[in-house]
């Protein structure tokens, strides 16, 4: 299970990096890389939503760790 946290964590950072560039920059990494709207940017962006969803359930460790 650790690995499959560690790899939704790491999913969801270049999410968010990307994000931030987009942001910032008004450059979407994933688009320049993959092309607009392909076959393999729809599966990096499904990536990043399904691991950002996975990670919701952190929250919930959390609060156990503070009681």
């Amino acid at each position: 299970m650790k690995t499959v946290n560690y790899l939704a964590l790491t999913i969801a950072i270049i999410g968010a990096v990307n994000w931030g560039l987009i942001g910032l920059l008004n450059f979407d990494l994933v688009a320049f890389i993959f092309g607009e709207m392909t076959w393999l940017s729809r599966i990096v962006y499904s990536l990043v939503g399904l691991s950002g969803i996975y990670l919701i359930t952190f929250f919930s460790q959390l609060n156990t760790e503070e009681e």
